[in-house]
């Protein structure tokens, strides 16, 4: 049999080749196509159980089968899996493009919520019924005959241009690496990165040291480096990737001209304005106005603090450090700099504090304390030895289980996120356990030591893991709104970045650090320092991700990619808008801008610092309830599960937040998190 037609429990990594991929997606596209038509053609009255659970069903075999196909591209980016996805991706989104523009599929979602039944449904499925109206409108459904050929069109090459954007900026990332022979050369860079760096060399037959733009290799360089050459070198071919500067083939220039292109053309055929507009009609935010009005005021905000940054940071890398010019290349090199010997402590000296699996057991000791499970290790086949199974556990039963993928590779895509397996979902034999994959790029162990990871390391594990406990604690039993599904998009960061604030408490941080020589606890005084520097930049950071965020929604909104503007004036004009800091002009950091050309934040990057919003409010309820456990209430994390994360997509996000809060969100929690607060 098929390991990809095998839907009776976890995926069989260890049977399932890139040669199953075609046989497997077309057999299920033929069922789909077959089911489909019966059931569009079938005249009696649609209801949930004749109409609703087929499509369900049939639609979960063909999104459990290409998502493994999808998770493998990109954790396991070898030719044969690489050939294999982009192969089947034009017949699958081909597929979905033909489902949103059935009309008589659409018909029966509108007689259903027509019908005099509809009231009686419960909450969920309600929903259920009115985001599939929505998705049917925004797929094209009401479009022209003659029109919806095109429409198709342009889905397929969307999704064809958004893989190869991605597969460009890892093989440009793959592609470069420094070579440093002299000892001198290397001065100021930590010992253990030192030891990558040999070993990456000696796997290529060389003795001396191999940098990578890879993030366990490249962030601790551009921050720890003396050499300020290898710095600019590094920065200058990390700030270029896929872009005219490097080969041809991996430039994404033109890409992103078709891209806007498409989208432009999209939105117009469905009657919008703009894509901006496209995006946000299942979203929280009431329109691109309305986003642009919030980052604008987060800016303001920001900008007063992120000037000071700036102002001492350059006053410092000028007297103390001989740069009379602050270069791109030099901001996270003087801001290490200037945080030692501010706070006295460095990255590299808490990071020894965080051994892999004390990291780990702080997650775990977090998530047992607020919602009353267990996380244990468990048994399952896996696409790499890296990569270990668990399950959580409550009252003794089942409650889902994930992957953890936590080491860079080269085969891998860079940076981090959370990704679903297997989805929530009460069958006639009962309720179908959520899986999740949860995928990092960390430092692999050296040398025999545990992998260390940096505080932000630490950060960036809650991060993800609260986006896997949002799909796995769900109480949904109705697929299309369980866990994450159905969530609006600037509202799915929510349980993500509320994660993080638990990174900052000393009852959580004494019990997940253990020094990898000495095996001793953080010391307290050095965790009063990371408090004390916990707001060191936020100013600089808070206006970085807002410069993303406007470029964003302007790119979006209000560009037009046929004129004679091109997307870098336009990134200009946002940068001399908010940012303090400005790239040199041959930056090229759209060109491996993925978020928003590869995945789902197109016109949708502000939902950071949205959900940044409503995360740091929520928090506050922790902080208001703090007891002898801290903030680790059980009862007021009973309630986050209850009204947050148990509910997933089955209500709107703000009426779940209002549910957990009692009120509408406040600014005030995150501006005091930031300590962006003016003080007398």
């Amino acid at each position: 049999m098929n390991p990809l037609l095998d839907f009776s429990g976890l995926p069989r990594f260890d049977a399932v080749q890139a040669s199953h991929v075609t046989p497997a997606i077309t057999d299920l596209l033929r069922q789909n196509r077959a089911l489909i038509e019966r059931l569009a053609d079938d005249l009696a009255t649609p209801t949930w159980d004749n109409f609703v659970a087929a499509m369900t069903d049939a639609n979960e075999r063909l999104s459990r089968a290409w998502g493994l196909v999808g998770h493998l591209h990109g954790v396991n980016d070898v030719p044969v899996w690489r050939e294999a996805y982009n192969a089947n991706l034009p017949e699958v989104t081909r597929f979905y493009s033909e489902l949103g523009q059935n009309l008589k599929l659409f018909a029966k979602y509108k007689a259903m919520r027509e019908s005099a039944g509809f009231a009686s449904f419960s909450g969920a499925r309600k929903r259920i019924i009115d985001n599939e109206v929505r998705d049917f409108r925004l797929s094209g459904a009401e479009l022209p005959e003659d029109q919806k050929p095109r429409f198709q069109q342009i889905q397929e090459e969307l999704a064809g241009l958004a893989a190869k954007f991605s597969e460009n900026v890892l093989d440009a990332t793959n592609a470069h690496a420094e070579w440093v022979e002299h000892k001198a050369e290397v001065s100021g860079i930590p010992n253990d990165v030192l030891h990558a760096a040999r070993v990456a060399a000696e796997k290529d037959g060389r003795a001396d040291w191999k940098f990578t733009l890879h993030a366990p290799s490249y962030i601790p360089l551009m921050q720890y480096a003396d050499n300020r050459d290898l710095r600019a070198r590094m920065y200058r071919a990390y700030a270029t990737r896929a872009s005219e500067f490097g080969k041809h083939e991996w430039d994404n220039s033109a890409l992103i001209g078709r891209i806007l292109k498409l989208r432009e053309e999209e939105s117009k055929m469905l009657g919008y304005a703009n894509f901006a507009e496209v995006s946000l009609v299942a979203k929280m935010a009431e329109s691109p106005a309305h986003v642009a009005e919030f980052l604008r005021e987060m800016a303001a905000k920001a900008r007063p603090f992120a000037q000071q940054d700036v102002d001492e940071l350059r006053g410092f890398a000028a007297s103390e450090l001989g740069l009379d010019t602050l270069e791109s290349w030099d901001v996270a090199y003087a801001s290490e700099k200037l945080r030692q010997q501010r706070y006295a402590f460095s990255e590299q000296e808490v990071k020894q504090y965080f051994p892999e699996h004390k990291a780990l057991a702080g997650l775990f000791h977090v998530v047992e304390g607020l919602y009353g499970v267990s996380i244990e290790p468990d048994q399952a086949p896996t696409w790499h030895p890296d990569v270990r199974f668990f399950r959580i556990v409550r009252s003794g039963e089942l409650v889902g289980q994930f992957y953890l993928d936590p080491y860079a590779r080269e085969t891998k895509r860079g940076g981090a996120w959370m990704d679903e397996a297997i989805t929530r979902r009460r069958l006639t034999t009962g309720v179908q356990h959520p899986v999740a994959y949860l995928t990092c790029n960390f430092s692999a162990p050296v040398g025999g030591k545990p992998a260390l990871f940096t505080h932000d390391e630490v950060i960036t594990l809650f991060h993800e893991a609260g986006h896997g406990l949002h799909h796995l604690l769900t109480q949904v039993d109705e697929l299309a709104v369980s866990g994450i599904h159905g969530v609006e998009w600037d509202a799915v960061e929510l349980p993500s970045q509320f994660m993080e604030n638990f990174c900052w408490e000393w009852n959580v941080l004494q019990e997940m650090t253990a020094h990898v020589d000495t095996d001793q606890p953080m010391p307290r005084a050095l965790f009063d320092k990371m408090i004390a520097a916990k707001n060191f930049q936020s100013g600089l950071q808070t206006l970085r991700q807002v410069e993303f965020a406007l470029f964003d929604l302007r790119l979006h909104s209000e560009f037009d990619p046929n004129g004679d503007k091109s997307y870098l004036q336009l990134l200009d004009e946002v940068r001399s808008e908010v940012a303090v800091i400005v790239p040199p002009p041959w930056n090229r950091f759209p060109n491996s801008f993925s978020h928003i050309f590869a995945g789902g934040y197109a016109a949708g990057y502000y939902s950071y610092k949205w959900a940044e919003v409503l995360s740091a409010d929520a928090f506050e309820a922790f902080e208001e309830a703090r007891g002898v456990h801290g903030v680790l209430d059980s009862a007021t994390g009973q309630r986050f599960w209850e009204e947050i994360l148990a509910v997933g997509g089955s209500r709107p996000a703000l009426e779940s937040f209002k549910a957990f809060r009692g009120r509408e969100p406040r600014v005030d929690a995150l501006l005091r998190h930031n300590g962006m607060v003016e003080t007398a």
